[in-house]
Order: C-alpha cells, then structure tokens, then sequence
C-alpha cells in the first residue's frame, strides 16, 4: 500500500495580483518539501449541494505526513503565509490517503 498525504484548499480570491503572488511564492515552497499540485484553482461542479461560484479548490499532493508538517511550518511557507493574509481567504485540510 501507497500512502499519500494531500493539503486540500477552499479558495475564495479577494484580490488576484496578491493572489498570484501568494500562488507563486506557494508554490516554491511546496516544490520545495517534495509536493506537488494536483488541482490548482479549479472550480468545481456541484452535483449535490451548492457550491459558491467565487469559490476555488486547490490539491497538493506530498510524499508523507511529515513533509507536509515539514512544510507548513517552513520559513518559506510562512512567507507566503504573509501575502496570503489579504489575497486569498481559505480553508485548508490535511488528509491521508492509502492507494493500492
């Protein structure tokens, strides 16, 4: 068995030059801990419930949980952290998945 860890994010965009700024420095630093996106601002199809329109998910896939841990705690992250703070309002989610 394969065992994944994924940072899922609800999105919602306040301001897109900061959030390409943010998008940009988050992704440096995901690369960086050996992640990578599986979805990046997608916009969803609801086929139960609503979902708002202005709303976005984000998948980033990571070898294991401690390299996810590794790096949210990360200087690197932290300062993407600090333009995230007024571009994107969002929800963020660890969660593990075994495959096979």
């Amino acid at each position: 068995m394969i065992s994944q860890r994924f940072e899922i994010s609800e999105v919602e965009v306040l301001d897109e030059e900061l959030a390409d700024s943010y998008r940009r420095l988050a992704e440096d630093s995901i690369r960086r801990y050996g992640g990578r996106s599986a979805v990046r601002g997608a916009l969803p199809e609801a086929v139960e419930g609503t979902w708002p329109s202005s709303q976005r998910v984000v998948v980033v896939e990571f070898p294991d949980t401690d390299r996810v841990k590794e790096w949210y705690a990360s200087s690197k992250h932290a300062e993407a952290l600090e333009v995230r703070k007024a571009a994107p309002e969002r929800r963020l989610l660890l969660v593990e998945g075994v495959f096979g």
